[in-house]
């Protein structure tokens, strides 16, 4: 078999490292599939990456679709969904390609568009209502054109894809509500590498001793961005709760992409001290040993209806880190699951006296002697790379 697999983030970025990476490890290593064309969208003009992967294969090589910036973000996006197809059409004819994988449903759309073109099956992985993300975000709007073309095309992936993946089981339930053959659909939650994210001591203390952080001080971490889906002021108002509730103890590691000269200005505003927070912007692969240094990490999310369906990739390595997380009310599966078995506390702005409820119960948590091994067994169970094993192996563990 061989497979044509579509992402829709660079070669380099820490999505593609983290959650993208391990899936194809998990497909070369499937006796079935003889070969892997890896392709990416880049853009911002930089030079293409050199493909280096994390394990030894011979079977998977890279294709970049290079984004070609026009005079509005709207003709950009136009003509990459109409260029793409035809590269990858092109490349499947080359090759001799039999399935599409497209991951994610902004990929998705490219695998259906370029099953349309050529014949070949399509199967979309990260399966999420995008569309629906980005509308309830206050990102596009109803009358956007991406939004129509997103929702269009997420139809289309839901009527001609021959198997979605879900990454939570939430939306499991809502594909069969609305009537999809449920033997083509299989949850596969953004998985986590158990390893890299495991919790360690020793890179932990040396974290914090470089950062001049206290083995007394209670340290909280976030990872990812700020505005789009995820809060924005919100979130330092968030980072200021927590230093009113942990008092002169409370420490904070901010790891973002976002301007970090905006960042440390709202840290100012909302009036936490220099000494008492550290933001970088920091590869990947450092970002296990800055979760080693926390006690519990925050994960505050636009709520949203269609949140309950989606994964973010941070909690796993959160509780993979054995940290509870601070996470908004109604975010995926994840919400349901720290309600149930623990790992964190959930929090709703609509209820103000819940974020002091919250951190009341993350400290509790994090009082328990093996609480970090407590919270890593979530990653074990809801979060392991063996789901997507499951997974791969049901749709692709057979030839064509």
């Amino acid at each position: 078999m061989r497979i044509l697999f579509i992402g829709f983030w660079g070669l380099d970025d820490p999505l593609t490292l983290s959650t993208t990476f391990p899936n194809l490890q998990l497909l070369a290593e499937l006796p079935t599939i003889e070969l892997i064309r890896f392709a990416t969208v880049e853009r911002d003009g930089q030079p293409v990456p050199a493909l280096n992967l994390p394990f030894a294969t011979t079977k998977i090589s890279h294709q970049p679709l290079v984004s070609h910036p026009q005079n509005s973000l709207i003709r950009t996006k136009l003509e990459e969904f109409l260029r793409f197809p035809r590269e990858l059409a092109a490349t499947i004819f080359e090759l001799g390609i039999d399935v599409i994988i497209g991951r994610g449903a902004m990929a998705g759309a490219l695998a259906y568009l370029t099953s349309k073109r050529t014949g070949k099956p399509f199967y979309v992985e990260s399966f999420e209502p995008h569309a629906a993300y980005m509308l309830e975000s206050g990102v596009w709007s109803r009358y956007d054109p991406r939004y129509i073309f997103q929702r269009f095309w997420e139809s289309k992936e839901k009527k001609y894809a021959k198997g979605l993946m879900p990454v939570a089981e939430n939306y499991r339930r809502q594909l069969q509500r609305e009537g999809l053959d449920t033997k083509n659909i299989i949850t596969v939650p953004c998985p986590v590498n158990l390893v890299s994210f495991a919790p360690n001591a020793i890179t932990g203390k040396a974290a914090r001793d470089r950062l001049g952080f206290t083995n007394k001080a209670i340290v909280g971490i976030y990872v990812g961005k700020f505005g789009d889906i995820y809060y924005d002021q919100e979130a330092f108002e968030l980072f200021r709760a927590a230093a009113d509730y942990f008092g002169e103890s409370f420490r904070l590691i901010i790891l973002t992409p976002n301007s970090l000269v905006e960042v440390q200005q709202k840290l100012r505003q909302v009036g936490l001290r220099e000494e008492h927070y550290f933001a970088t912007r920091a590869p990947h692969s450092e970002v296990a040993n800055y979760l080693s240094a926390a006690d519990f990490a925050f994960a505050p999310i636009k709520p949203a209806d269609c949140r309950q369906y989606c994964s973010p990739v941070k909690v796993g390595e959160y509780w993979a880190s054995g940290l509870p997380v601070l996470l908004t009310e109604g975010v995926g599966d994840d919400s349901d699951i720290i309600k149930a078995e623990g790992g964190g506390a959930i929090f709703n702005l609509l209820r103000p006296e819940s974020v002091p409820q919250a951190l009341a119960d993350i400290a509790q948590q994090i009082k328990q002697p093996d609480y970090r091994k407590q919270i890593r067994q979530l990653a074990e169970r809801h979060r392991s790379i063996d789901l997507s094993r499951r997974a791969y192996n049901y749709f692709f563990g057979t030839k064509i």
